[in-house]
């Protein structure tokens, strides 16, 4: 039987340890779904890249949780993007990549350094948003984080976004705050499912165009993500429409800090583009990502 070629990257980070942890299958073709979902509950990390296939610049893949596929992945886009040219699997100095989903396909800028591949910009699903949740139910998710309406920061938004996954955005008033969550996750979970979201995105600001995040996703089979990409977009996305943020010649870049609870701190560029409507209409998201490991199955 012929042997799987795999890696594990850290994307949004430059050690190894930190950031959010990705597998990713270098060659899957020819795998049907489910032996993609059995390959990825096998290699047991947060997230799996599988690449199906790859015509110079342009490659299929699909993302995998351990509960599933997911339709976007933001930090294993990222970890993807950067591992592709590095292993010379892309064209050398390539600078833009095209990952096709199922669905869609992502554009994948990679940023030099000194001649080295240095970070990747993705630019995820383009932004969608719903209708408020009940405030009542905003208060029972921040009794499921074991917090309650004191700390909830009534100068930033709270709503339901979308830019690969459907994310509840809970603003909090202080990262300190953040930090002390101890989520019931039995009941986020439930809670979670009500309201149709796959993760719940607790944030708070640090600066201007700085803030802290956490992001729990039970749903999802991961009851904390370390450090995430398609959550943070939909949240750049949020603030963006909600004019909180300043806005400089149509765009706005955000830096979102993650995973410093779990002892993988990790760092989310995020540059959302407005309509000459003035409504925000892609994100995209990046940053660094170092490779682990390597090995087959």
């Amino acid at each position: 039987m012929a042997r799987i070629p795999y890696v594990i990257v850290d994307a949004f980070a430059s050690t190894p340890g930190a950031g959010n942890r990705v597998a990713i299958v270098l060659d899957a073709r020819g795998m049907d779904l489910e032996e993609m979902r059995s390959l990825a509950r096998r290699l047991g990390e947060p997230e799996t890249a599988f690449v199906t296939e790859k015509q110079g610049t342009r490659f299929a893949v699909r993302f995998f949780t351990p509960s599933g596929e997911v339709e976007f992945s933001g930090h294993a886009a990222v970890a993807l993007g950067l591992t592709l040219v590095r292993l010379g699997l892309a064209p050398e100095g390539s600078q833009r990549l095209f990952l096709h989903t199922p669905t869609e396909a992502l554009p994948v800028e990679i940023l030099y350094e000194a001649g080295e591949p240095r970070k990747a910009l993705v630019r995820g699903p383009a932004p969608r948003f719903r209708d408020l949740p009940p405030y009542q139910a905003l208060k029972k998710v921040l009794e499921a984080l074991g917090s309650d309406e004191r700390y909830l920061h009534r100068g930033l938004p709270y709503g339901i976004a979308y830019t690969g996954l459907w994310s509840l955005f809970v603003p909090l008033i202080a990262p300190g705050v953040v930090d002390a969550l101890e989520p019931e996750m039995k009941t986020l979970a439930e809670l979670s499912h009500q309201l149709e979201v796959a993760t719940v995105h607790a944030y708070a600001p640090m600066g201007p165009r700085s803030f802290y995040a956490r992001d729990f996703a039970p749903l999802l089979g991961i009851p904390e993500d370390p450090v995430t990409g398609s959550a943070n977009a939909a949240l750049g996305a949020l603030l963006a429409r909600a004019g909180v943020v300043p806005r400089r010649e149509g765009r706005v870049a955000l830096t979102i800090y993650q995973g410093h609870r779990l002892g993988n701190p990790g760092m989310v560029e995020v540059v959302v583009e407005y309509s000459p409507t003035g409504q925000p209409y892609g994100v995209q998201i990046g940053g660094e990502a170092v490779q682990v490991s390597a090995g087959e199955v």
